[in-house]
């Protein structure tokens, strides 16, 4: 630690001092404080001193300069302990607890501040929403215990008076996933009593600075604190009054985060209300009974608490006592018993409350729907923060817990030569104090049980019979010479830290802290349901026969002893806080206030001790577990006939003999920079075993998948062959007896067909469909084959965009040779065909019949058209059929239909003057397309005796052409009173108008 800071800091360790001397102790801390180190280390325990100003020591980058780094790698802070703690928690699955003591002004409620900031900074990397929430919910618990549990003393302006342990539950991989608080000694009786310049607890302040007016309004409250007994005693009532109104919204804001309803934060600022209005409440005395001034104030105590006026007055005028023969009766109180049940009362209302806001948090943070199995270890860091080492004129109380004993012991229980160190053993004070029906606790409990009238004297009186030999305990009257004590009030107790005076004065009363049963009747009656839940023993008759409560002496020493029992199964920690002034200064350091503090923390044993003893120890099987990479004998296993010889064997290898002992269990490390050593090489090998790990988890895992996958793959060859083999026999059942059928199995549907078959399916289905067609063209007569080829032509080219061509009749092709279709023309026909057929020699005729077409000059006149296996002839039929035009038939490049009704065909050329014809329906088929006959004859003899392809478009609305090699567009119109299709010129070209259908 002294390489980390300079010596002008002093030594960062109390360990390391020349000489363990209180003079050079007291010398290290002041210098440490005067230049702003208030941390110092014993060891693993931290010594804080207050510094009574803000210092840049808590923000993110030092938080994540403590993180994850040993104890003795920086100077001494809160984060190094908590870090260790958490640190043991996560490596070793172990519970443990950070206690942190001193009195009041010392600082502990801000060191546990920072401890809980600390472990909320370094949890919980993945960010997941659940444990953000817990970690919420614990950091603003504080603020709202705080509000209710905290108070200003003459020694601090923000002391905590409880005691609070908070346990906070970590899942395996070290997230918060819960906690819960345990309260402890709740000083009630501050809600009643104040000293001198002190104030009552922050709620009742922060509730009338900082509520709205409508709030204060619904409690019957005025803003101004000094309206009320309560909170008017200490004179300190104008203090930071910008700062409780700030802290009442900061309250507010926590109480909804943690999940408390608009109901249950009603309910508790009506309890405070209420608590107010008590104290408040006059009595005065009439004859011998007590009456109340003022019956406005018992009823705004009954609207706050829901409960009739009537009954709340009698519980406050009244006592309901019980006869032995069952009889019920009303037992008037004079006005001194009529305040003391209020104040009673008002104490107790608090005391519940704050139990309740604390039992409401743990309801809250508590670890829900755990499962060892399932979720792992659950560990557990404890925080203690309790007071109690305040040196009163009036002492009631004193706390203190050592480990100097416990170290000692599991020396001489490991049979560690070492040498001994004397302290003084608090066994004895602590027999004074509690043992059974010697102590001052059964003392006085036994007073609080006598029949009879029994005053604080008399209780004294029995100490000093009973206590008068033992030699830690004193009063005036065992010692009159001593004047610092009064006769009939004082005694004393002998501490190795020194004398501490008590007053007898209310120990009695403050030891029975009764309270009426009528009270708990009244508020379990209450129709607020919080208020109900509060006071669960209020639902006893009052004939029920009940045990006598618990003395407050009792109630104490059963505190204490679960707290011990919560803290001796964790592994502790230590903060021991220091308080340097009573003026709250950052720079006066008050060396007899200071040395009267390391006296009754016992730091200076504990330096000796640390000095004498080992920093670390650990049984050797733990050790072992942890360090065994780091040697070759002892990794992966050693053969060594006990971990002892092992734990040898690793430190033997790094040359640490000399800093070691070895006990019965364990192993005892002299010095920390042993174990930082050994950390260090264990943090370097750590990846490589996690590399090696993982290399050879990462083959297991992939021979595993290898092995599925051959699986995988044995499994889909067997059943791809299935499912091919399934298809071939659906197929073969399916198509079994088509060769018998009607239409051969056209009607048959297809299976369908495994992804592996589909080029199968398909080439399968072709050859089923030539083999059909074969079936039906075999039927065919040789001389109705050329119809059937230009029909298939047709619709191969037509490709389904025209929907009537024609295709269910027969087609005639040369309609103007037959005499029933042009019975007028046909033999004048057949004449000139002949002579044609002379002339040019063309083999047959593929298409002829009537057309309206558009002449040279654009007008339009019934032609006769002619289509030969060479030419195209535009024939003239009033003229004998005289030949108009002849074109080549191989100038041909296309055909343009459309996909509607109309019998308009465009003839495409080379030379871009198309032939643009309506083809004219004869006698023989009236109402029959012929435009799927010209497409199929003529494409179907390109392809068959040109062997090439005659491109056909199909039009959706009209078709482009070229006339004297100009572009012309032809669109189609149906016109109403048209009777017969003719092309009428256009803007953009010809447009054919059709009857109106």
């Amino acid at each position: 630690m002294a390489e980390l800071e300079g010596l002008e800091f002093g030594k960062s360790d109390f360990v390391l001092l020349d000489e363990v001397t209180m003079e050079q102790f007291m010398e290290n801390l002041k210098l440490r404080f005067e230049k702003g180190r208030i941390y110092t280390f014993i060891g693993e325990v931290v010594v804080s001193v207050n510094p009574y100003k803000q210092l840049d020591i808590y923000g993110k980058e030092v938080i994540e300069d403590y993180r994850g780094r040993e104890l003795y790698e920086n100077p001494p802070h809160l984060y190094a302990v908590a870090d260790a703690a958490y640190k043991a928690m996560k490596r070793r699955a172990k519970d443990t607890c950070i206690v942190i003591s001193g009195e009041s002004g010392a600082g502990k409620t801000e060191a546990s501040k920072f401890i809980m900031q600390y472990i909320a900074a370094i949890t919980n990397p993945s960010q997941r929403a659940e444990v953000e929430s817990v970690k919420n919910v614990l950091l603003k618990s504080n603020c709202v215990l705080e509000a209710f549990g905290n108070a200003k003393t003459n020694r601090n302006d923000n002391s905590s008076r409880f005691g609070k342990y908070m346990d906070i539950n970590f899942n395996f991989n070290g997230d918060p996933t819960g906690g819960h608080i345990n309260n402890y000694l709740l000083e009630k009786s501050r809600v009643v009593q104040q000293q001198e310049g002190e104030r009552n607890f922050h709620s009742y302040y922060q509730l009338l600075r900082g509520g709205s007016d409508d709030l204060l309004k619904s409690l019957y409250l005025q803003r101004d604190p000094a309206e009320y007994a309560y909170t008017s005693q200490g004179a300190t009532v104008t203090l930071a009054s910008n700062n409780d109104s700030l802290c009442h919204k900061a309250v507010l804001a926590a109480l909804k985060v943690i999940g408390f309803t608009a109901d249950e934060i009603s309910s508790i600022y009506k309890i405070l209300g209420t608590i107010l209005h008590l104290g408040n409440l006059q009595f005065t005395s009439d004859g011998e009974h007590a009456t109340l001034d003022g019956e406005d104030t018992v009823k705004h105590i009954s609207k706050l608490t829901s409960t009739e006026a009537e009954n709340a007055r009698k519980a406050l005028l009244y006592r309901t006592v019980a006869t032995g023969g069952g009889e019920v009766i009303e037992k008037g109180h004079n006005e001194q018993q009529a305040s003391f049940g209020k104040d009673a009362f008002a104490k107790a209302l608090y005391e519940r409350l704050f139990g309740w806001i604390v039992g409401r948090i743990n309801a809250v943070i508590e670890v829900k729907d755990y499962n060892p199995a399932l979720h792992g270890k659950n560990t557990v860091i404890g925080v203690l923060d309790i007071y109690g080492f305040e040196i009163f004129y009036n002492n009631r109380s004193l706390f203190i817990e050592l480990i100097l004993r416990q170290e000692q012991d599991e020396y001489q229980r490991e049979g560690i030569t070492w040498q001994h160190i004397e302290y003084f053993n608090n066994q004895i004070i602590v027999d004074l104090v509690e043992q059974s029906h010697k102590g001052i606790i059964s003392i006085l409990d036994e007073a609080c049980l006598t029949v009879g009238k029994v005053t604080d004297t008399v209780c004294l009186d029995s100490m000093n019979k009973k206590l008068g030999q033992h030699p830690h305990y004193t009063s005036r009257k065992l010692l009159p010479p001593d004047k610092t004590m009064e006769f009939n009030r004082d005694f004393r107790i002998r501490h190795y830290a020194g004398d501490v005076t008590y007053s007898v004065e209310g120990f009695l009363d403050k030891n029975k802290d009764p309270l009426f049963q009528d009270f708990k009747r009244l508020m379990y009656n209450s129709s607020d349901p919080v208020l109900k839940e509060m006071w669960p023993d209020g639902k006893m008759s009052i004939t029920e026969v009940t045990k006598r409560p618990l003395t407050a002496a009792t109630l104490f020493k059963n505190s204490i002893i679960a707290l011990v029992d919560k803290l001796a199964c964790k592994e502790p920690y230590y903060v021991r806080c220091i308080k340097p002034n009573e003026v709250k200064s950052p720079l006066l350091f008050d060396d007899a206030r200071c040395q009267h503090q390391v006296a009754y923390l016992g730091l200076l044993e504990n330096v000796r001790v640390r000095r004498a003893g080992f920093a670390y120890r650990q049984p050797y099987a733990r050790f072992l577990q942890r360090y065994k990479m780091t040697c070759e004998y002892t990794w992966p296993n050693h053969l060594m006939s006990t971990d002892q010889e092992a734990v040898e064997a690793i430190v033997n290898q790094h040359g640490f003999e000399d800093d070691v002992a070895y006990g019965l269990t364990k192993l005892f490390v002299r010095t920390p920079r042993t174990l930082f050593t050994l950390e260090q090489e264990r943090a370097a090998l750590i990846p490589i075993l996690v590399l090696f790990l993982q290399k050879v988890w990462r083959g297991a895992l992939a021979r595993m998948r290898c092995r599925k996958i051959r699986a995988i793959y044995t499994i889909m060859t067997y059943y791809k062959c299935y499912k091919v083999k399934a298809h071939f026999w659906e197929v073969e059942r399916r198509f079994a007896n088509v060769r018998n059928m009607a239409d051969y199995g056209k009607s048959v549907e297809w299976p369908a067909s495994p992804a592996t078959l589909a080029q199968f399916h398909s080439i399968t289905q072709h050859l089923y469909r030539r083999w059909w067609a074969r079936q039906l063209i075999k039927n065919i007569p040789p001389s109705d084959m050329a119809e059937v080829r230009a029909k298939v032509a047709a619709l191969a080219a037509l490709c389904g965009e025209r929907v009537d061509w024609g295709y269910s009749r027969a087609w005639e092709r040369d309609y103007l040779a037959n005499a029933k279709d042009s019975m007028l023309t046909s033999s004048n026909f057949v004449r000139i065909t002949k002579e044609l057929k002379n002339k040019d020699q063309y083999g047959h005729v593929l298409f002829s019949c009537f057309v309206r077409m558009l002449n040279w000059f654009n007008s339009t006149k019934d032609r006769a058209l002619l289509i030969t296996d060479k030419h195209i002839y535009r024939l003239e039929p009033k003229k004998h059929f005289k030949v108009q035009k002849r074109i080549a038939l191989d100038t041909v490049v296309g055909l343009s239909v459309t996909s509607g009704t109309d019998q308009m065909v465009a003839l495409h050329t080379a030379s871009h003057d198309d032939i643009l014809v309506h083809l004219q329906r004869g006698q023989l088929n009236p109402n029959q397309d012929r435009v799927g006959e010209l497409v199929g004859t003529l494409t179907d003899h390109f392809t068959r005796v040109k062997n090439t392809t005659l491109p056909v478009k199909v039009r959706s609305t009209g078709v482009q052409v070229h006339m004297s090699g100009k572009p012309k567009s032809i669109s189609v119109e149906s016109k109403p009173g048209q009777t017969i299709a003719d092309f009428k010129k256009s803007r953009a070209g010809f447009t054919l108008l059709m009857p109106h259908q």
